[in-house]
């Protein structure tokens, strides 16, 4: 059986606005082994939310895919893998994952299959292969050269698109990090693509609630028992966009936990600052943006809208003047990460 390319026309489920790219259809998982047409390997290609990605290829084809199989060890002719356990939760990833899979700079969805394994239901997910590894990698190999402004305008652009495809189907990813953020090639011309919606929820009927994120990248209302929505992703935004610029993050702990309480009062404050070396060659534009973006009452935070909008983006993506910058944080980043 082919792999489905692309995703087929998609049943709206919202009002679809002009220039808007409607939403993949919900489609019901294959029941036969992944095996028939599959070959898996032990390769891991990523670690998500859930569980790993591992290499696999098409029989028929050879085309080399990724498939998301967390959760549960299992063994298959080809080795050691994992799966997913069928509950509300990984149908709702599925879901989640599957309408967005074909939106602009978003990783596609090529199948996905309902395996049983010990009388119990598995959801295994085939994914396009992202052979250029993850933004996260990218910002290391820097080392102590920053990005300049017109690549992490570029970058940021990038994402941009992928969040305002999501928000404006009413979906908060709620876990935007360079972790979640890969490339299609390791070239230049890699196209960036978001992926692991494990996270994921629909905000269009109820604020969300359930305290889910990543230290570095968590929005101070997530960390609270008050009620949030979309605009978290917004903040995530504001945190990639400083690190790329400077190489290391607004907030971090100094006791070398994952998260403090000093770094948990200093989110939820919005205690951060531009210091110098490292932001003394970096335009107000580019400040001022991060200082949108990072605001404490998510009601005063940019929307997806207007952070495309902004001068920042628009302008520094096509011309940049500003030479790469170094610096001598190398003990900060070695603390941070």
């Amino acid at each position: 059986m082919d792999v489905e390319t692309a995703p087929p026309p998609g049943a709206h489920c919202g009002p679809c606005s002009a220039g808007t790219p409607a939403l993949g259809r919900r489609r019901e998982p294959k029941k036969y082994p992944v095996t028939d047409d599959y070959q898996l390997s032990k390769q891991v290609l990523g670690l998500g939310v859930n569980g790993k990605v591992l290499e696999c290829f098409h029989r028929r084809t050879g085309q080399k895919c990724a498939l998301k199989e967390p959760s549960v060890s299992c063994q298959t002719p080809a080795g050691d893998y994992q799966l997913l356990y069928d509950s509300p939760k990984a149908r709702q990833e599925v879901d989640h994952h599957w309408q967005a899979s074909g939106g602009p700079h978003i990783v596609r969805i090529l199948d996905v299959y309902e395996n049983m394994h010990r009388g119990k239901r598995c959801l295994l997910i085939v994914m396009e292969c992202m052979e250029g590894g993850e933004l996260f990698s990218r910002i290391q190999e820097r080392g102590n050269q920053a990005f300049t402004e017109r690549e992490a305008a570029e970058i940021m652009r990038d994402i941009g698109t992928a969040i305002q495809f999501l928000h404006s189907w009413n979906i908060a990813h709620r876990d935007v990090k360079p972790e979640n953020l890969l490339y299609t090639s390791k070239e230049k011309d890699g196209v960036l693509k978001l992926t692991d919606f494990g996270f994921a929820k629909e905000t269009t009927h109820n604020a969300l609630q359930t305290p889910c994120y990543t230290p570095y990248y968590v929005a101070p209302e997530v960390l609270g028992p008050e009620k949030y929505d979309k605009s978290c992703d917004m903040w995530s935004l504001g945190v990639i966009m400083y690190i790329l610029l400077c190489g290391f993050p607004p907030f971090y702990s100094n006791t070398g936990q994952a998260i403090s309480p000093g770094m948990k009062r200093r989110i939820r404050l919005g205690q951060y600052g531009f210091p110098n070396p490292e932001w003394s060659e970096v335009s107000e534009d580019a400040k001022q943006l991060i200082r949108l973006l990072l605001k404490t009452d998510p009601t005063e935070r940019l929307t997806i809208t207007q952070f495309m909008n902004h001068p920042w983006i628009n302008e520094k993506a096509t011309s940049d003047s500003r030479e790469p910058v170094s610096w001598d944080s190398e003990e900060l980043v070695r603390t941070a990460f």
